[in-house]
């Protein structure tokens, strides 16, 4: 074997290269050289534009031109639906576009009826349709790790045209039932430069030409239905277009705000009843449960408008939150209530015991000392009086209130008592009131929005 010699494996086939002649070497004159052979690769690129005659056609003109309008079937495969904003008022969704017509000119001869497939480099170079979605904020053709393109021409011209796109376009919703609604989105198709008279846009199989991944899901939605519909002209400035629908139907997932938004603003609610069973004297008890629970309302509607758009219109979830909200606020309201009818009662009890000292203490001067240990310290609802001889005031002012409606009959311990059941009667129902009418609330509220 010559050293200076390499071999090479062309199509499959072993062929000699003679190198030039290197110091202590040697080359027979006269020895054939062998040539390499063509780029397979550009060979068959001709053949196929050959094979096409794709240099024999202007390809910017639609197939049939002046003739009738080249009807151009679509179908969809639903790959997955990746958001829906409720903030930007629309959805994100990757599909499969696949486009069916025929071109007489890329026709040709085959032995074997079978079809040739080409990527997106072949796609430049002839006619295709010119779809584009209505009202889409954003699309993509994927092109990882090459472009998501694919081409297929049959013997007798009929193309198939199939693309892997992503496309954000607009979904109008209405709010007034969020969370407890049911929105109903479209992806329009439609030919952006050729009117009925040059286009036929169609569903290729009617409703079956929608198919749509098992898989899909969604975080906050169910998708309920999908379906195709096709309206054979719609009007613009510069004519009239067909265009396609695909309309889906989605249902939200309650359960998510059932713990984000609806339970919590229930048990701040509840929370909120809590005061009513806390001594009306505890101020600093319950009037920071009161603040605390009208403060975590506020942070919840704050916390969900901020994930809302801006409407003009009430949703149902604003209606839940401020009824919440209101319960709340009333529960502050009610202790401010009693807290300004306990002042009345001291107010009155303050001139009650100023005129039973002078009263009682002229005309029965040894009648504290006689019966004070019998009386029950927990019978009147003041405490912390300053003493006088060491005995609490409120105690012996107790005493001479019953006495003096013994003795006297003037002054009686009937219209004392009276102040203090009205004062805690408030306290009293509203352990009744408030749960119930919140519970009257929620069964109406649920029966008219779920």
């Amino acid at each position: 074997m010559n050293p200076s010699s390499v071999l090479l494996e062309i199509n499959g086939t072993r062929s000699k290269r003679e190198m030039p002649p290197t110091k202590g070497s040697s080359r027979k004159i006269g020895s054939p050289i062998l040539k390499r052979s063509p780029d397979i690769t550009k060979a068959w690129g001709t053949k196929t534009e050959h094979l096409l005659r794709i240099n024999e056609h202007d390809f910017t003109m639609r197939p049939g031109f002046g003739g009738p309008a080249v009807p151009v079937g679509v179908d969809v495969q639903v790959e997955s639906l990746d958001a829906i904003s409720e903030v930007d008022m629309d959805f994100t969704m990757t599909l499969y576009l696949r486009h069916y017509w025929k071109d007489e000119r890329l026709s040709f001869r085959s032995n074997n009826n079978h079809s040739m497939t080409f990527d997106s480099r072949l796609v430049k170079k002839i006619w295709v349709p010119d779809m584009f979605f209505v009202h889409s904020k954003k699309s993509f053709t994927h092109d990882t790790t090459t472009d998501n393109v694919m081409l297929r021409v049959y013997p007798d011209g009929k193309v198939l045209y199939s693309l892997r796109v992503t496309v954000t376009a607009m979904c109008s919703m209405d709010l007034s039932r969020f969370p407890l609604d049911t929105q109903t989105c479209s992806l329009e198709i439609e030919s952006y430069a050729y009117t009925d008279d040059d286009l036929m846009l169609y569903w290729k199989e009617g409703n079956r030409s929608l198919n749509t991944d098992e898989r899909i899901s969604l975080s906050q939605f169910l998708i309920q239905e999908f379906h195709t519909t096709t309206r054979l002209a719609f009007y613009s400035s510069t004519g009239w277009y067909n265009r396609l629908y695909i309309n889906f139907t989605l249902r939200r997932h309650i359960f998510f705000f059932l713990l984000q938004t609806y339970f919590p603003a229930t048990l701040m609610v509840m929370l909120s009843w809590v005061s009513f069973w806390i001594d009306r004297r505890a101020v600093p008890a319950r009037v920071p449960l009161g603040i605390t629970t009208v403060l975590t309302m506020s942070t919840i509607i704050t916390g969900v408008n901020a994930s809302m758009p801006r409407v003009s219109y009430i949703k149902a979830v604003d209606i839940y939150l401020w009824v919440s909200f209101v319960f709340v606020f009333l529960s502050v309201i009610e202790y401010a209530a009693v807290n300004y009818l306990s002042t009345l009662q001291e107010r009155k009890e303050r001139k009650l015991r100023d005129g039973l000292l002078c009263t009682c203490g002229m005309t029965h001067p040894g009648m504290m000392s006689a019966s004070y240990s019998e009386v029950d310290a927990n019978t009147t609802g003041n405490y912390g009086m300053p003493e006088v001889n060491g005995i609490k005031r409120e105690r012996m002012l107790v005493q001479l209130a019953m006495e003096s409606d013994q003795v006297t009959g003037h002054v009686g311990s009937s219209a004392y008592a009276n102040i203090w059941i009205d004062t805690h009667a408030i306290d009293k129902y509203s352990r009744v009131v408030f749960p119930g009418s919140y519970i009257l609330f929620n069964i109406i509220y649920w029966s008219i929005y779920s």
